[in-house]
């Protein structure tokens, strides 16, 4: 999702020249992929709150898009207390706005997304976020789009074709990879829309980040939390979806819902004080498989052959980005950056 993919970039941009806890140090020498680990748990907490999302069918998404920003502004508020930030610094209001805008607008349509595209589908597309930064870097930012960005992107593109399997190109026929039986989809455009639209508007809030590198990661979430707080319930109210959900498991998974971002925000941030940003968006691809996973388990949708195909695309995409980063922070003199020559194709 969004938040928690904005959340990697950021604080890979910031925590890097910080100082770390030494109290904390002797747990990376007794389990050295403790990083990775991190990461793979932070998947595991963000996956389940995607199948919330998806299950909780009598609350309309965007309301459930509420209570997923409480989880992101709640630890975000006692970190910029401790730490005596500004919490509406001067001279960055105007991008910290718009960064709170696209990136409550991106997660409010992956909400959309997962409620009406198969689990997995929106996931994989939601997924390829980071991917699609190199454009919008190139475009506002000037930085430099090589042929790796370019071979990465068509990739990416491809895959999201084959997932979406728009009507045109495959027909309304489509074969589950169990059972190879044709079944009849109805397709929804709105679903892989939603979806696209949420991907484009989480690598623009990517390039928003860049310009506000320089602010502690604290003062950032708990912009975005309270504006997107403040957003999703004026949304609702609009559309008369304001109301609190039914007694009894509707009440449990919504704070589930919250508990699970915090959780998943707080172990991600971790994981990137202990890891490099490259094995860490690697680890994250493990999303993809947990998607899957429930996607067969609680919902009983067998993914057909071109998702599959599709996810092997784009995640085979975010993770040779993740080696190009990791690659580029090695030592120059490195026999490993060596070997990965072909990452560095200009």
């Amino acid at each position: 999702m969004p938040e928690h993919l904005e959340l990697q970039q950021l604080v890979d941009g910031v925590i890097q020249g910080t100082t770390r806890h030494h109290s904390l140090s002797w747990l990376r020498c007794s389990c050295p992929y403790l990083g990775i680990i991190l990461a793979t748990v932070s998947s595991f907490f963000f996956s389940l709150c995607s199948v919330i999302v998806k299950g909780l069918v009598d609350i309309n998404p965007i309301e459930l898009a509420t209570f997923r920003f409480i989880g992101v502004l709640l630890p975000s508020i006692p970190i910029a207390i401790y730490r005596e930030e500004s919490f509406f610094p001067e001279g960055k209001r105007i991008i910290l706005v718009l960064r709170c805008f696209v990136g409550t607008t991106g997660l409010m349509l992956s909400f959309y997304a997962f409620r009406h595209m198969p689990l997995a589908d929106a996931s994989v597309i939601i997924f390829s976020t980071p991917v699609f930064v190199a454009i919008f870097a190139r475009l506002f930012l000037r930085e430099a789009c090589g042929m790796f960005n370019i071979i990465t992107i068509l990739l990416t593109l491809i895959g999201v074709v084959l997932i979406t399997k728009p009507p045109f190109l495959f027909g309304e026929n489509l074969v589950t990879i169990m059972d190879a039986q044709v079944m009849e989809s109805s397709y929804d455009i709105w679903g892989p829309v939603a979806a696209l639209s949420s991907t484009l508007f989480g690598a623009n809030a990517y390039v928003l980040l860049r310009a506000l590198k320089g602010l502690h990661f604290s003062v950032i979430m708990t912009n975005f939390g309270s504006f997107a707080l403040i957003y999703t319930l004026l949304v609702c109210y609009y559309i008369g979806a304001l109301c609190w959900p039914l007694c009894g498991t509707d009440r449990f998974l919504v704070v589930a819902l919250a508990l699970f971002s915090f959780g998943g925000q707080i172990l991600l941030t971790l994981a990137l004080q202990y890891e490099q940003a490259g094995p860490v968006a690697i680890a994250r691809s493990a999303d993809i498989v947990f998607a899957f996973v429930w996607q067969i388990m609680f919902f009983k949708e067998t993914p057909s052959l071109y998702s599959v195909l599709g996810a092997l695309l784009v995640v085979s995409s975010v993770v040779l980005s993740g080696l190009r980063k990791w690659a580029l922070a090695l030592p120059r003199d490195s026999e490993t950056r060596k070997k990965l020559y072909f990452l560095f194709l200009d």
